[in-house]
């Protein structure tokens, strides 16, 4: 089934204009030939009384016709103009010079005296004939006689005029089924725009650079858009009201896992230390779990659910500013490059907690200095972050980005700060890659 309404509009109108179009046609030839016909009968009743107004009969009662018609057709052999006259009550005819040596044969029925009589009969050489025939009572010089006057015409003038008529008009006709369905297209855009505006305000939306549908709205519309806004403010309740339970939750498991932690020093203080580590451990990893599920609870469901889309420079300006006040971060050399004007479709905050982890793991492993390079390639933005440490092994590039995963226990950590990034690009489906630099060091690109 054609899923697109312009299609469905513009075949619908193909076919009800050439269906029109044919039926008019049909129409237009049948009222051309009626009114030819009608034509060609007052030409023939015409001559029918031209003949009979120049009948004359001779002393001995003899039928003649002393003045003939003056049409050039009647006297051209088989010309397609014929006449005849029969005097029944003599068994005698008069028959036009265009008859040659044809004899019309004029049924022999019952005829009112004056009328007309309309029929077909066979013509010369196999032709079809229009014949019109009146009996008419003269008074001859041996009394009153009935006479049959007919005039015939060839049909084929009907069927050529008609046949020409047909194709005189196609160029008509098919200059009206352009002009129609261009007609049908120009009222579907002008009819469909508004609908286009709808489609228009959901991809702002949805690229966040609005919030609702917005503009004037043909009224039966309006009930669509009103349903729409609706269902966006719905959506934004329901996801505010999760983000403040998901910081309540926080809060309320942060507090019991701080006096756990308490307690297990306090532990440690008495002597207990395999008690105080064992506890102490436990309440890292419920914390470490707490903070992945809550940051995962907080990343928007889909990128059409974004807030708003992110400036990148704003974004890492945020971070490495906080970073750089840490023990580490004072320590290291930041070379950033990023251009001023590069936006991204992604969540601010979900881009922030993003960057954060993986400065983090920059600025955890980096020796002495952290590079930050964005630019745009093929209309898309690209991000590198890379870091002077000591990278990892072949086996550590495939599983790195695994929850859980940590390639140094030595040093601290949960291990789950790549895997939450590896969420966020999975959400906004961003492309993420990880590689040893070859002159030392570790790289994080980001293809948004």
């Amino acid at each position: 089934m054609m899923q697109s309404i312009r299609g469905r509009f513009l075949l619908v109108s193909l076919v009800s204009v050439a269906l029109a179009l044919v039926m008019a046609s049909v129409v237009l030839v049948s009222l051309f030939t009626r009114n030819l016909e009608t034509r060609i009968d007052e030409e023939l009743t015409g001559h029918i009384d031209n003949i009979a107004g120049a009948l004359r009969f001779a002393a001995d009662g003899t039928l003649q016709l002393p003045e003939r018609p003056v049409d050039r057709r009647f006297e051209e052999p088989y010309g397609g103009l014929y006449w005849q006259v029969e005097d029944d009550a003599r068994k005698s005819e008069l028959r036009s010079a265009s008859l040659w040596d044809y004899s019309l044969s004029l049924p022999d029925d019952e005829q009112e005296t004056g009328a007309i009589h309309r029929y077909r009969l066979p013509g010369p050489e196999g032709t079809d004939l229009i014949v019109q025939e009146r009996k008419i009572v003269f008074a001859a010089p041996d009394g009153r006689r009935a006479i049959r006057v007919a005039a015939a015409i060839d049909g084929v003038v009907v069927a050529d005029a008609r046949r020409a008529f047909a194709f005189d008009i196609i160029p008509y006709m098919v200059s009206l089924a352009v002009f129609l369905i261009a007609a049908s297209l120009a009222q579907l855009t002008y009819g469909l725009r508004p609908i286009s505006s709808v489609s228009e305000g959901l991809d702002r939306i949805r690229e966040r650079k609005a919030e609702r549908l917005t503009g004037t709205f043909p009224r039966e519309l309006r009930g669509v858009v009103a349903a729409v806004n609706q269902l966006l403010d719905a959506q934004s309740q329901l996801i505010d009201k999760a983000r403040a339970r998901a910081a309540d939750l926080a809060h309320g498991l942060k507090t019991p896992l701080t006096v756990l932690s308490n307690d297990a020093e306090t532990l440690r203080e008495r002597g207990d230390t395999e008690m105080a580590d064992e506890l102490a451990h436990l309440a890292g990893v419920m914390r470490a779990h707490v903070e992945h599920e809550l940051t995962r609870s907080r990343i928007a469901a889909s990128a059409d659910l974004r807030k708003s889309n992110a400036d990148l420079a704003a974004s890492l300006g945020i971070i490495v500013k906080t970073l750089k006040r840490t023990p580490r971060g004072e320590v290291l050399d930041w070379k950033i490059e990023v251009a001023p004007e590069i936006e991204v479709g992604v969540d601010p905050l979900d881009l922030q907690e993003m960057l954060g982890n993986i400065l983090d793991n920059a600025v955890k492993w980096g020796r002495s200095v952290i590079h930050i390079h964005a630019e745009t390639r093929d209309e898309r933005p690209v991000l590198m972050i890379e870091d002077d440490g000591p990278g990892t092994d072949p086996a550590g590039l495939r599983t790195i980005m695994q929850r859980g995963t940590r390639l140094d226990l030595k040093t601290p950590g949960t291990g789950i700060g790549l895997a939450i990034v590896r969420d966020i690009a999975e959400v906004y489906g961003l492309d993420l890659d990880v590689e040893n630099i070859a002159t030392g060091g570790f790289r994080v690109t980001i293809r948004f």
